[in-house]
């Protein structure tokens, strides 16, 4: 189960600079769309080192 959250993990990565990159190319033609873009980067950035912390310290505790 350790496994699927970790690649749970990396896929939370992977929309966080999918994200940023289209709202940085959309901030030319469209501004808002462009900032929501980045926001949800910015969240699913957070959603990846978040998870990755909790996921650690469950691993620590079963280790003892």
């Amino acid at each position: 189960m350790s496994k699927l959250y970790q690649y749970l993990e990396y896929l939370y990565l992977i929309f966080a600079l999918l994200f940023i990159i289209l709202g940085i190319f959309e901030l030319g033609n469209t501004l808002t769309l462009g900032l929501i873009l980045i926001a949800m980067g910015a969240a699913a950035l957070f959603k990846y080192f978040f998870q990755r912390r909790f996921r650690r310290r469950f691993e620590e505790r079963n280790k003892k």
